[in-house]
């Protein structure tokens, strides 16, 4: 069987580390080649030059998914570097503090809300508009479990990932007949440095998340990825509009 991305460009936000750079590696073993963006150009160039070394194409643009200005850039850089823009992996996040929220601070979920609804809301909007003229592409936004169930003391961040999964059922439908495919992976616990940070800030957690997930394990960032790729895929060309939990069974518990 062939590579699941032969031949296609590839955008992959948040792909300085965590869930976005294994995206990277994976996405060029099955065969596409890699526009890396985050705001770490260090880490971009390193996976990069990883990358390049094993003989794939991969490039990167710094970019901050926040400023709209950023993203259209991004998605301009793969559109040049590349010739044409046929998925994008919109992963760039962040997590936040542990707190109760009557107590959250405004500051919190304001950054919170910037970078994970107004980045996916921001890069939807130039992908969708570079792969229109060419008659469609696939899309995959990086939600959580937290979009789908609540969890405690975070709600800004559950809330955030509950709109990710809104803007990702709204452009599936609005787009469904240009060809453009907008789905969605919820991660359960993963090792990523968001949730290292969590689990370093509020000891137990790790055992507590372990607990309600029944393969009672932490998931690593490449099994996310291999998802998000098939997803991306020609694979499953009646497929828009899902959320798939990637999550060890844990919304099932």
């Amino acid at each position: 069987m062939s590579e699941l991305l032969t031949d296609k460009v590839v955008l992959i936000t948040g792909a300085s580390s965590g869930i976005g750079a294994a995206a990277a590696r994976v996405f060029s073993r099955e065969g596409a080649a890699v526009v890396l963006a985050a705001r770490r150009e260090e880490r971009l160039a390193a996976v990069v030059g990883e990358l390049r070394a094993g003989g794939r194409e991969a490039a990167y643009a710094v970019g901050d998914v926040t400023v709209s200005a950023d993203a259209a850039r991004v998605v301009d850089f793969a559109v040049t570097t590349y010739g044409r823009l046929d998925a994008a992996f919109n992963n760039a996040g962040v997590g936040g503090d542990r707190t109760p929220l009557h107590l959250m601070p405004d500051e919190v979920y304001n950054a919170i809300m910037d970078v994970n609804v107004r980045g996916v809301w921001n890069c939807l909007r130039h992908e969708i508009a570079a792969m229109l003229p060419r008659g469609g592409g696939a899309i995959v936004n990086n939600s959580s479990v937290g979009g789908l169930v609540a969890i405690p003391a975070a709600a800004p961040y559950i809330a955030s990932k509950h709109a990710v999964v809104g803007l990702t059922r709204a452009a599936a439908d609005e787009y469904a007949k240009q060809g453009i495919r907008v789905n969605a992976v919820a991660p359960g616990t993963t090792r990523s440095e968001i949730t290292v940070d969590w689990f370093t800030r509020n000891p137990g957690l790790e055992e507590v998340a372990h607990s309600v997930t029944p393969q009672g394990r932490t998931a690593e960032p490449e099994e996310i990825a291999a998802a998000v790729a098939w997803l991306l895929s020609d694979r499953c060309p009646f497929l828009t509009g899902a959320v798939l939990p990637v999550d060890g069974g844990f919304v099932n518990h």
